[in-house]
């Protein structure tokens, strides 16, 4: 009879192997966190957030001003055009169109320079 008793306790044990570990909601979500590296991309979303603010900021104030006595007028960021009743802004756009060109390219050196490769390619 204690052959009948050891084998009731080993189904009983792996019984309770089989149950799923109850853990917190919170426990989880760190998990979730720790898993998919949430916190380093908040933390790589607030340093691009900042460099692009100084990026316009270098636009803005230092390259424009060189630019502008080359462009007919000066005021090109103004620069509106008509279609009958609808007025268009094409120098905001410009100036952003500016902005992020600059911005990706300077993304572009920072990627080459920190992954040290002489040539971007394809993965």
């Amino acid at each position: 009879m204690a052959t009948l008793k050891d084998s009731e306790m080993k189904e009983e044990t792996s019984k309770e192997q089989i149950k799923p570990k109850k853990t917190s909601i919170f426990t989880e979500f760190s998990e979730f966190l720790k898993e998919y590296k949430v916190i380093g991309l908040a933390i790589a979303l607030i340093i691009a957030l900042a460099a692009t603010a100084l990026v316009k900021a270098l636009v803005d104030n230092i390259i424009m001003p060189l630019i502008t006595p080359f462009i007919p007028g000066g005021a090109w960021r103004e620069a509106t055009f008509a279609i009958g009743p609808i007025i268009i802004g094409g120098g905001p756009f410009l100036g952003e169109l500016i902005n992020f060109v600059i911005i990706a390219f300077v993304v572009f050196i920072i990627a080459k320079k920190v992954l040290k490769e002489d040539k971007v390619t394809k993965k």
